[in-house]
């Protein structure tokens, strides 16, 4: 009999052990993360973003149950694996991965909304939800409840010219075009139909004919008080300063761009400076830290309020109500209400007797972003704000910086000075190496001088602007606003020359192609990295932001680039792109321009080099990698005989249009007409030896607003 009859134990039943080099592994884990304990919080929103991030990459239901399945499995396997804080902590960052992905498609079902079909003209009756002037396009914008009939009902419809006597709460008859959101124009583009579809906007068009008023409004609630004392506080401050500075003035203020002409507002863009113009974290810690400020002096005049009552706490009560009534005055757009949510917090830090502004501050304004608005992940504003923010802070937090920037015993005015200049140059420079990837991702171009710019505009912006427009609108109560006001627009002129002439420096904007998106996720997920830990295993983070960064450099930028109507497209010449239509309007050149990657003018196609056009068809030659390409294109609604065609297509290897063409019509390697568009949407082609195809299709597919 042997050992094992008798009961003994066998070698199958001893427990397993594990690896030695598991075991270094994990408790090399184990030591890396008790070190970094205090930053595991950090990374709760982190992987409530991941999650939500993963339901707009993936492709549709099925992908998005099976990460839902691969999130909670590995949440219980870490969680059941050893007990340690290191699989304790990856167990929780796969729950909320889960939870960030069930969370945007759970908001994704509530805003579903009807949304129109097919383009329409029709005549209808509608409730004002919201005036939207844009006196720089002569234009006023209406979002719109229509009642009944066969339109969806939220639309968003334009109306040539100014209407003063339309306010929220009317019912107005109109006859306006209307079409289906529109989707990304080419990959990489601005997807209008996404942001359509989570503020529920059914249809988008414009009116034609007059806008008739039928009944005005039955109750004047706090919202649209609140909506009308916006828009005339908006045209009051525009009729106290002369041209551009009305419209930037009223953005400082009410949120309102619509004054701001095209060019200035690409200006401020190209410089570094369009923060300034979307009311957010400057602007409402200028307002909190204005009330704190008056609200402190005021009562410190009396000793015996000074001596008895804990002014912080009141002053930071009146910053918190100055704070919040600057939100619903701005439109309580998301923007506003992160910032707001953020001084809240800094607010509350500050009643506790806690260090106020830290990354755990914001880490808590973005994770309750998350929570009431997950679709803010996928947008630029929630992303470079937020970006900022943490740069801002991680680069203040590190020791080294920390030293250098503080004012030292005995410092003259000189020091203090310089000391205050290097910090807003080195703090410039980590703002903008955090937010051009997103710039270049998001809109295919960065400014790069944007820090040098900051030093003069913010606290122009900060100290001069914002305090002499306040106290501008304070006076004007009693008529004697006008210095202030010409104080205002002196200021304004100065910002605007700042930005007009960053803007113009040579060298002064990056252009890069529609970048992937994974690259860009190993280009944030990188900075994260980098960002939130705090000891030498934080440059980790190099690794994915380095390859990331290489991957969307070393992306060829598309050599055919075809807009989801046909109509348009772009083709690689000697000298940058060439366009099939020489009278195509600013935005579609800016579109194809930015999705190329570059900062040119388009000539037409018929100008390039081995090309020829007819007022019917455009043919073209396309060399990469020693082979020829032959382009034909049609660009105008007249048909062609069937028989030369025929000829024209079998001579081609791509053919593009924006009508169905015959069957007859046999491209040798593509026919992109009406039929394969309708599919597809727009389409971005790299030709060589592995030519490939990106569409608009595979960039949305699966998703809610997807065509």
């Amino acid at each position: 009999m042997t050992a094992t009859d008798h009961g003994a134990p066998s070698i199958a039943d001893e427990p397993r052990q594990r690896p030695r080099w598991w075991s270094s592994v994990e408790a090399w884990l184990e030591i890396r993360l008790d070190a970094e304990r205090d930053q595991l919080p950090l990374f709760v929103p982190v992987g409530l973003g991941a999650g939500i991030a993963a339901w707009f990459w993936l492709d549709g239901q099925s992908a998005w149950i099976a990460f839902l399945f691969a999130a909670f499995g590995l949440a219980l396997g870490f969680g059941a694996l050893t007990g340690r804080r290191w699989s304790r902590a990856l167990a929780v960052f796969a729950l909320l991965a889960g939870l960030g992905c069930g969370l945007i498609w759970l908001r994704s079902e509530q805003v579903a909304a009807p949304r129109l079909k097919r383009p329409v003209v029709a005549t209808f009756q509608a409730t004002i939800l919201a005036v939207q002037p844009i006196p720089a396009r002569d234009t006023t914008r209406l979002v719109l409840q229509p009642h009944g009939g066969d339109v969806p009902p939220k639309v968003r419809v334009n109306v040539k010219g100014a209407l003063p006597q339309a306010k929220a709460g009317q019912v107005i008859e109109m006859r306006a075009r209307l079409m289906p959101p529109a989707p990304m124009a080419v990959p990489g583009a601005y997807d209008f139909a996404r942001v359509a579809w989570f503020q529920g906007v059914g249809a988008t068009g414009s009116a034609l004919g007059p806008v008739g008023i039928v009944a005005q409004p039955q109750e004047s609630g706090f919202a649209l008080r609140l909506s009308e004392w916006r828009r005339s506080l908006t045209g009051h401050i525009q009729s106290r300063l002369d041209g551009e500075a009305g419209g930037i003035a009223a953005a400082l203020v009410t949120g309102d761009r619509g004054a701001i002409a095209d060019e200035d507002d690409e200006a401020m863009r190209q410089s570094g400076l369009a923060h300034l113009l979307s009311i957010s974290g400057l602007h409402v810690t200028a307002v909190v830290g204005a009330a704190m400020l008056l609200t402190l002096r005021l009562l410190a005049l009396s000793p015996a309020l000074a001596l008895r009552w804990p002014l912080v706490l009141v002053a930071a009560g009146a910053g918190a109500v100055a704070g919040v009534a600057y939100t619903l005055l701005a439109g309580a757009e998301v923007p506003t209400i992160r910032s707001c949510v953020a001084a809240l917090l800094v607010l509350g830090g500050l009643a506790l007797g806690r260090e106020a502004i830290t990354l755990r501050l914001v880490a808590a304004g973005a994770l309750i972003v998350l929570l009431f608005w997950p679709e803010a992940l996928a947008g630029p504003s929630f992303q470079l704000s937020f970006a900022a923010v943490t740069a801002i802070i991680a680069l203040h937090e590190h020791p080294r910086l920390k030293a250098l920037f503080m004012k030292q015993e005995g410092e003259g005015w000189g020091g203090r000075i310089g000391r205050g200049l290097l910090s807003l140059l080195v703090t410039g420079l980590a703002v903008e190496v955090a937010l051009a990837p997103i710039a270049l991702f998001h809109f295919h171009k960065a400014g790069v001088y944007g820090a040098l710019a900051n030093i003069v505009a913010i606290p122009l912006t900060t100290f001069v602007i914002m305090p002499a427009e306040a106290l501008a609108l304070l006076f004007d109560a009693l008529g004697l606003g006008a210095p202030f006001w010409w104080i205002v627009q002196q200021a304004l002129h100065l910002l605007l020359f700042v930005a007009r002439t960053t803007a113009a420096a040579p060298g002064a904007v990056a252009m890069l192609p529609s970048m992937p998106p994974a690259a860009f996720g190993l280009i944030v997920a990188g900075g994260i990295w980098l960002a939130l830990w705090r000891t030498g295993w934080r440059f980790w983070g190099l690794v994915p932001f380095g390859a990331g960064l290489g991957w969307a450099l070393v992306m060829p930028p598309p050599d055919l680039i075809v807009t989801g109507d046909g109509r348009h497209l772009a083709v690689r010449a000697d000298q940058g792109m060439a366009i099939l239509r020489p009278r195509a309007g600013d935005y579609v050149r800016d579109m194809l321009s930015e999705s190329a990657g570059i900062e040119a003018d388009l000539p037409a196609i018929e100008n390039m080099k081995g090309a020829a056009c007819s007022p019917d068809l455009c043919v073209a030659t396309i060399e990469k990698d020693g082979r020829q390409w032959r382009l034909l294109a049609t660009r105008s609604t007249h048909y062609v005989d069937f028989a030369p065609l025929r000829r024209a297509c079998a001579d081609a290897d791509i053919v593009v249009s924006d009508r169905m063409l015959p069957r007859t019509c046999v491209a040798r390697w593509l026919k992109a007409d009406r039929a394969l568009l309708r599919e597809t949407g727009g389409l971005a082609i790299n030709f060589g030896d592995r030519a490939r195809i990106r569409t608009v299709a595979d960039s949305v597919k699966g998703h809610p607003w997807a065509y």
